[in-house]
């Protein structure tokens, strides 16, 4: 499990806003309201949280999900030490204490044991029962839960109930209009301009291919990883190859069809 420890952000991480989310997340946490977000890989979405949680000075917590994890690594366990059996918080629970904003990145991830001790969490009750220790941490203030996931990866035995959903506000993300990805991948890439406009016409090309496999297409993200690439010295055209067409496809064919789309935006740069 991936976790980033409770926190006060001392800066506000670069976010460009796509529309309206930045006052829907504050109208959420003045609401005392759970925030489900939506979207693709590589989109922005913990980027978004991160964002969002220094805007409000809030510490952040942020567990990425997996199929392993369960209920104990969110809540806590009892563990060993110095002869003894203590109780050890889990990240949801030191959230939960603290008042800060949990972040449960790719939730439908997690085992189903996970959405028991969601529930109270998400509605108007906002505690967390630790069956384990008989307590009932009501949250304190400033706490609020947060999950994210892809649509995209969404199937019959990997989605959210609707009685998990329903009690979340929800919140679309998708990739951000080229005017508003160009400045992204020109500030986070450190690249001239024309590069990054050069990766976003890339980006558009190859997120309008249809007849190729692809669990995903061409993300934010992997721009940014081309432009940091083209501006360490390496001609762009190999930073796409490198960032972009070897990331997205293991398939020989798949890498060719994409490597032609590279070579007639790209060309030689």
């Amino acid at each position: 499990m991936e976790m980033a420890s409770a926190r006060q952000i001392a800066a506000v991480p670069y976010y460009a806003a796509q529309g309206g989310e930045c006052r829907l997340f504050e109208q959420a946490h003045a609401s005392r309201l759970p925030l489900l977000i939506k979207g693709p890989t590589g989109c922005g979405k913990t980027r978004f949280v991160e964002h969002m949680a220094a805007r409000l000075c809030r510490p952040l917590v942020t567990v990425s999900c997996h199929d392993d994890l369960s209920a104990a690594d969110l809540v806590g366990r009892h563990l060993i030490a110095g002869g003894s059996t203590v109780w050890c918080d889990g990240p949801m629970t030191r959230a939960v204490r603290e008042g800060a904003i949990l972040y449960l990145d790719e939730v439908v991830e997690a085992r189903k044991d996970t959405t028991v001790v969601l529930h109270p969490l998400a509605d108007d009750r906002r505690v967390l029962p630790v069956e384990r220790t008989g307590e009932l941490i009501a949250a304190a203030p400033g706490f609020m839960l947060v999950i994210s996931y892809n649509p995209g990866y969404q199937n019959l035995l990997k989605g959210l109930k609707p009685s998990t959903r329903q009690r979340f506000v929800a919140l679309t993300l998708g990739y951000p209009e080229p005017v508003v990805e160009r400045a992204i991948v020109e500030a986070e890439g450190g690249c001239a301009a024309p590069v990054a406009a050069s990766l976003v016409a890339l980006a558009q090309a190859l997120r309008r291919l249809t007849d190729h496999d692809l669990e995903e297409t061409a993300s934010t993200r992997l721009l940014v990883m081309a432009a940091r690439l083209a501006a360490s010295g390496m001609p762009l055209r190999d930073a796409c190859q490198a960032a972009i067409v070897d990331a997205l496809t293991d398939d020989a064919d798949t890498a060719r069809a994409l490597g032609e789309v590279v070579a007639a935006v790209i060309g030689d740069a």
